[in-house]
């Protein structure tokens, strides 16, 4: 490297050129004659250095450190890894959410239908029907695409029409009704079990039968249905086959579920319940219009189910704009054009991707908390590499710039040294992230890079590259601006901050309480609000700046009172301590925002699991629930529901549905409620237990009139515990109850918002003892229940019992892949850190270890033993550790309370699933054992570490450490 700056602007010349130009320069009577350190002897190759390239400096510096090349090369790699992989896994499971989204939602919300209402009497062609339903696809915009094998059209009766034949089942003597449908391509989505596909025409239609609805009406081939008609004269559709369908739950069949499966229905009557069938007849396309003759309001449709396969993350803003557009935009009136101005147009697509936006939104920013997290501690890390290296380089650069350097100079070939390493090293990190995440498959996407987007994996290579390149020529050129003698002595209790750090310190300070205020006040409900979502970063670098200022105090202390000690490692590892370089913020505000960082999102994947607890147990009311609400619990099925693996307690209750619930106020609504019969003593445990509406067992204390002795007793008044709004309805005063369970007056004694027996809003609590008619319909269980030998053993009691267990409905809030791929995120971005906090701690201890490897020769040459020696490196490491942990610890722990307020996790934790809207919040709470782990893991790592480097370093000979002139 040049020394003098008038030979650094000299003109580059070839290498042969150069050589001669210098050779006769020194052959030149009155040229002095170049000599080396000392004037020894002569140099005759300075020259020729003087005037060479870059490239020569900069090959000769990597080739001087291989290992320090290689360990910033490996550190650039991995960084440049995760900031490449970062956006490509963000829109790898966005993409994923956004396809499951359109893929689960139910075939009748998402589908795209158009109808037309027809006259009685029209008729419409298939042909002319097959031909408008292209027209139609033409006309649905981008990047919305249906599925052609899916998509029908036909001719239906919007109104049930009742069959008129005798010999049809009437349950409760009504007649069963039907749907007429001609849905188009019935050959190629059902199977032929008996008779014939229906042909026909408009005056003999013919139809087919599901053999499900075959086998509960009684339909067989031949069957003749009637079903009235315009005309005084029934309509007549002759049943040619029984199908079976294909992929029952595929589209073309679940959007009617009526189409495939009969139900029986019910009617409301004022004495009994009426029960009655309702089915479908599958008519012949040719034979539609016949379903213009008869009362059942007939309709022309056709139906579009989206396909998924094709969309990504980038598409959703598109997609939303095609809904909108479909709902009232210009794609509608075309429609309109094509299908008259009695068409209508249906779709709930618009719900879904609302759904998934809101979730997406939610999402996000709570995921930039980490993200930040990582990526300043990865910057720190960075930062704490280059000083390592300009550590290391310190003397020479010192020296360089004593004999005329300029600042230019060094901090360009810097630069050439460490672009060397990074650019490289960056670019084989994003060839990996690109080659590792690629994302979902598309159609078209390249099969190099996948569907995700490349440019951002791009500049986070690239920036990570920039960092990493400009860090060691900056603090160099800020080193040294001025050139110096010496290194002056910064030990960290003497050291005194300056005003430009001051000034530094407070500007953070700023910002991070501003960041705390938004977030409290304002929430995350904006994604793109990064101040924001870098609030923990804030806070732990506030905290760290804190420790620096206050760590010299307790090491002052420390120092007096390690001077009364005996024996001389413990006084001396204090000591040592204390002399640290004042410069070790970076090692501490890298850990403490690694422990930060660690605090906050371990609280935020515990506060996740807790309200997906909370959620299942408000849905099933304890870990697994047995339920037959219509024909009640067989004899025996709660003594083997209690025997079965892991169940620890079964009790039943009795849950009926739809009481009514009278008023002291005659003007008031109709209102009904569950009501819910118990044991008060094991249903009070259950609640205290399951946190849902825990209660005294006393309040619901038996009157000791129960039974069907009892029912006559109009005097006997049963204590009751309901919701709010129960409460609110019967008042203060004992109102009668009219039940199935008998009749009694309540009194409502205590108000709860929720209980286990039931899942809604609203409910009446009573003792089972004291109620009229005894027929439990409900086992609760507790413990640690065996699913599969739960299921056994309520089918060998009962059919129709149904097993819901708290595990599965837990396990079905995280069926969507932008919670899971989140939660992926979020723990991936801790373990980062965690790495990140690793690096750290060696680098750190890396910079101090030759002046350690000194001080321990030197101690050993008066007497020192290699275990002395080993103790006192392992000690003086602690301190800084310690109160890192400590540090680390309290920002975390400070952070949650702080920011909890404005952070509601319900979104990333259950999405739209079922029992989340029953949590009006998911609060964010400090986890225990997210602060206490990292804390003890940091101080223990760094203690291990310290060993291992004591012990290396005592294995080490002493000579080489301590040569003569060695200013060290």
């Amino acid at each position: 490297m040049s020394d003098v700056p008038r030979e650094e602007s000299r003109p580059m010349q070839p290498a042969g050129e150069s050589e001669k130009a210098e050779a006769r320069r020194a052959n030149e009577p009155g040229q002095p004659e170049a000599r080396g350190p000392g004037g020894s002897g002569p140099a005759p190759h300075l020259t020729e250095t003087r005037v060479r390239a870059v490239a020569p400096w900069v090959r000769t510096r990597l080739r001087a450190a291989p290992g320090a090349s290689a360990g910033l090369a490996l550190l650039v790699f991995v960084t440049a890894l995760l900031a490449a992989a970062l956006p490509r896994v963000v829109d790898a499971y966005e993409t994923e959410g956004l396809r499951h989204g359109v893929r689960t939602a139910p075939a009748h919300v998402s589908q795209v239908e158009v109808t037309v209402p027809l006259e009685q009497g029209a008729t419409i062609s298939p042909e002319t029907l097959r031909e408008n339903q292209e027209q139609l696809r033409g006309l649905i915009p981008p990047p919305l695409l249906t599925d052609p094998g899916q998509t029908v059209h036909g001719i239906r009766t919007m109104a049930l029409i009742p069959g008129l034949d005798p010999w049809l089942p009437r349950p409760s003597n009504v007649a069963p009704e039907f749907v007429l449908a001609s849905p188009s391509g019935l050959a190629d989505h059902s199977t032929l079990l008996q008779g014939r596909m229906p042909a026909g025409s408009t005056v003999r239609p013919e139809a087919a039968v599901t053999a499900r609805t075959a086998e509960v009406l009684k339909i067989k081939p031949g069957s003749v249905v009637h079903v009235p008609g315009i005309t005084p004269e029934p309509v007549a559709v002759t049943v040619t086959g029984i199908v079976e369908p294909r992929g029952p739950e595929r589209p073309y069949w679940a959007v009617e579920p009526l189409l495939r499966t009969p139900v029986l229905a019910t009617k409301p009557d004022p004495t009994q319940i009426i029960y009655f069938w309702q089915a479908a007849l599958l008519v012949s396309p040719q034979a539609g219009s016949a379903l213009t003759s008869t009362t059942g309001s007939p309709e022309v449709y056709w139906r579009f189910p989206p396909v998924s396969g094709h969309l990504t993350a980038r598409d959703a803003g598109p997609l939303a704009a095609s809904v909108d557009s479909l709902s009232g935009g210009p794609a509608l009136a075309r429609i309109h054009e094509l299908a008259g101005p009695t068409g209508r147009l249906a779709t709930g697509l618009g719900t879904v991707l609302g759904t998934h936006g809101a979730t997406g939104a939610a999402i996000a920013p709570v995921v930039a908390v980490a993200v930040f997290g990582v990526g300043a501690v990865g910057a720190v890390v960075v930062a704490m590499t280059g000083g390592l290296l300009l550590s290391r380089r310190d003397s020479e650069l010192t020296l360089l710039r004593a004999r005329g350097a300029s600042l230019p100079g060094i901090g360009l070939r810097l630069l050439g040294e460490t672009s060397a390493v990074a650019v490289p090293a960056a670019v084989l990190g994003l060839v990996a992230a690109v080659a590792l995440v690629r994302g979902p498959d598309t159609p078209g996407a390249p099969a190099l890079t996948g569907s995700a987007p490349l440019l951002p994996s791009v500049l986070g290579a690239a920036l990570v590259a920039l960092v990493t390149a400009l860090v060691l020529p900056v603090r160099a050129v800020l080193r040294h601006r001025a050139p110096r003698l010496h290194a002056a002595r910064e030990d960290l209790v003497d050291a005194r901050p300056s005003r430009r750090r001051t000034v530094v310190e407070l500007t953070l300070l700023v910002l991070a309480a501003g960041a705390i205020a938004s977030l409290r006040l304002r929430g995350t409900a904006d994604a793109g609000d990064h101040l924001v979502s870098a609030a923990p970063v804030f806070v732990g670098v506030i905290a760290a700046l804190v420790l620096v200022r206050l760590q010299p105090l307790p090491l002052r202390v420390l120092a007096r009172r390690a001077r009364r000690m005996r024996g001389v490692v413990a006084p001396l590892a204090i000591a040592r301590a204390g002399r640290s370089p004042a410069g070790g913020v970076l090692p501490l505000l890298a850990l403490v925002l690694s422990l930060t960082t660690a605090a906050f999102g371990g609280s935020v994947l515990a506060g996740v699991t807790e309200a997906r607890e909370r959620a299942s147990l408000l849905v099933t009311g304890a870990d697994a629930r047995v339920e037959a609400p219509r024909s009640g619990l067989p004899a025996g099925l709660t003594e083997a529901v209690r025997g079965t693996k892991g169940v620890r307690e079964a009790q039943s209750v009795q849950i009926e549905y739809g009481v009514a619930l009278p008023s002291p106020l005659s003007a008031a609504p109709p209102m009904s409620a569950p009501l819910v019969a118990v044991d008060p003593a094991a249903y009070a445990g259950l609640a205290r237990r399951t946190d849902n509406g825990g209660f005294p067992a006393k309040l619901l204390a038996s009157t000791g009139r129960g039974g069907r002795e009892a029912a006559l007793d109009t005097s006997r008044v049963l204590p009751a515990i309901a919701s709010p709004a129960v409460a609110a309805r019967l008042g203060d005063q004992p109102q009668r109850i009219d039940s199935d369970a008998g009749g009694f007056r309540v009194r409502v004694v205590a108000v709860r918002d929720s209980t286990p027996g039931v899942r809604g809003e609203n409910f009446l609590v009573v003792n089972a003892a004291d109620i009229t008619l005894r027929r439990p319909t409900a086992v609760l269980v507790s413990g640690k229940v065996d699913g599969p030998a739960l299921r056994k053993a309520v089918a060998s009691k009962s059919r129709d019992a149904e097993v819901t267990l708290s595990a599965e409905t837990r396990a079905a809030y995280v069926d969507s892949p932008l919670q899971s791929g989140a939660e992926r995120l979020y723990a991936a971005a801790i373990g980062a850190g965690a790495a990140y906090a690793v690096v750290a701690v060696l680098l750190s201890l890396t910079r101090s270890g030759p002046e350690r490897a000194t001080l321990l020769s030197r101690l050993r040459t008066m007497g020192l033993t290699r275990r002395q020696g080993r103790r006192l490196l392992a000690l003086e490491a602690l301190p800084p550790a310690v109160f890192a942990a400590l540090g680390g610890a309290l920002a975390g722990w400070a952070t949650v309370p702080l920011l909890a307020p404005g952070v509601d996790l319900r979104r990333l934790a259950l999405a739209a699933a079922e029992g989340g809207a029953a949590l009006t919040g998911t609060p964010l709470r400090a986890d225990p054992w997210s602060l206490v782990l990292p804390a003890v893991a940091v101080v223990l790592l760094t203690g291990v570490a310290a060993g291992v480097q004591a012990w290396w370093t005592g294995r080490r000979s002493s000579v080489k450490e301590l040569r003569a002139g060695d200013a060290r």
